[in-house]
């Protein structure tokens, strides 16, 4: 007698939602609040200076991680809906937990945690992380794998930028090395676990076409507009976040233009690779957060964008194959080439910077190193607390490297977790299609011709 297949995987992802959001809905309750309206002109019009200031660069981010992260996603044909939901569904979930991990770690007083924009700010930017993440393993796991992932991935990511920036004292304003570097190798140490050493051909459904290179393509030309904001919202006001817009702008423009050079010299007949252009014309805001807000001359910026395009392209065209064969390692998104490899390249621009700007005495050195009036050697002690310019070099290094011993090692021991069988991870000939988790009307009303009832009941039994 045939089995019916097994409900719990189906049910499984609405419980653990539910769950979530229910304990959330009483951690509110009880424990957070907003600051009492100020009674003083003064106070109140410094509060809506702040939200004016932060709102608009808030909402460009918002941008960026819906819509344009979104549709960068959608390469894969048969994926669209799953991408553009999943990474929805996990930038509100993580953002969520960000915010009640952050609000008890460092805003809990008097038994309340007083919202306001900074925190939701810098809660989104720890969703970054898991949304940059998932790139390497997209298309080949559940949804419940994800959030777990996420789950996972939130405190271990705040547990490290509090090493890297609040112990180190790295200077990293765009997050290249916190965010970037971080969420990258945490990523591949996932895939590497859950995947572990199968060698697989490439999936039927994986080969992108020229319709779903075009969203993925529209979904770049949104990040590249937005990325200016995300970079310099964290600035202080006034010249430093002059700075980081114009040396981001610079940046990616060479970024731009120099994946274009790169993507024909090394395509055969000179023809360009969308896979190139998605992800090249990106490298350049990736490298240049760490040093966006310091003062340096703008050819270093077009320098460092160029640099960082050339790198990009480079890891797709050579370095992906190879770890593939000698590691075994899948990255589906390439985030090593994008995030990765041009996050190194901007950490070891930060500490070429600091070193320059000890010997610069003309006011070009890094805006946090040179408050207006003084000296600039006595400001370089004094900002970084008696470490001078090479002990803040090496405190960039020692950031990078805790970056990325930190993240592959929390990624690897995840991604062993999510090996769980409850978790319900897709079956390999049934990964990157969207039939698995939507009900899709064409396809329910006609079915394909190479659907069979074996598959149907897989996709029944592994549906979350």
């Amino acid at each position: 007698m045939a089995v019916a297949p097994s409900t719990y995987p189906r049910h499984l992802l609405p419980l653990f939602l539910g769950l979530f959001q229910g304990t959330l809905l009483l951690f509110f309750a009880l424990f957070v609040t907003y600051d009492e309206p100020s009674a003083q002109v003064e106070d109140t019009s410094l509060v809506a200076n702040q939200v004016y200031s932060t709102f608009p660069f808030f909402q460009d981010i918002q941008v960026m991680l819906v819509v344009g992260l979104g549709l960068l996603l959608t390469f894969l044909p048969r994926y669209g809906f799953s991408a553009l939901t999943h990474n929805f569904l996990l930038l509100n979930f993580s953002m969520q937990w960000a915010l009640v991990l952050q609000g008890l770690l460092h805003h809990f007083h008097h038994g309340q945690i007083h919202l306001d924009l900074h925190k939701l700010l810098i809660s989104e930017f720890a969703a970054v992380t898991v949304l940059i993440s998932v790139g390497a393993i997209l298309g080949r796991a559940s949804p419940c794998q994800l959030l777990v992932m996420a789950t996972c991935e939130v405190p271990i990511y705040l547990a490290t930028e509090w090493v890297i920036v609040g112990c180190l004292g790295v200077l990293d304003v765009g997050g290249t090395i916190t965010i970037h570097v971080f969420s990258c190798y945490f990523g591949l140490g996932v895939s590497k676990a859950l995947f572990r050493a199968t060698q697989q051909p490439l999936h039927p459904k994986e080969t992108p076409t020229p319709s779903s290179d075009l969203m993925s393509l529209v979904g770049t030309l949104i990040l590249w507009v937005f990325w200016p904001s995300f970079v310099a919202v964290l600035c202080q006001p006034g010249d430093a976040q002059h700075r980081a817009i114009l040396n981001t702008l610079l940046a990616m423009s060479a970024s731009a233009i120099t994946t274009v050079v790169a993507s024909s010299l090394l395509q055969r007949g000179g023809k360009l690779s969308p896979g190139h252009l998605q992800n090249g014309s990106l490298a350049g805001g990736v490298a240049i957060g760490v040093v966006a807000d310091m003062a340096m001359p703008p050819v270093a910026a077009l320098a460092l964008g160029s640099l960082s395009a050339v790198v990009c392209v480079l890891g797709f065209r050579f370095l992906t194959p190879l770890l593939g064969r000698k590691l075994t390692l899948r990255d589906q998104c390439g985030i090593h080439n994008l995030h990765g490899l041009p996050g190194i390249l901007g950490a070891a621009a930060s500490v070429v910077a600091v070193l320059v700007a000890s010997k610069d005495t003309s006011g070009s050195q890094p805006s946090q190193l040179s408050p207006v009036g003084g000296n600039a050697s006595e400001v370089v002690e004094g900002q970084w607390g008696g470490r001078g310019v090479g002990g803040q070099a090496l405190c960039q290094a020692a950031g990078l490297a805790v970056a990325v011993g930190a993240s592959l090692l929390a990624g690897l021991l995840t991604g062993a977790a999510l090996r769980l069988p409850c978790l319900a991870r897709p079956p390999e000939r049934l990964c990157f299609d969207d039939s698995l988790y939507f009900k899709i009307q064409d396809q329910a009303e006609s079915p394909g011709p190479d659907s069979s009832a074996e598959e149907g009941a897989l996709a029944l039994k592994e549906q979350v």
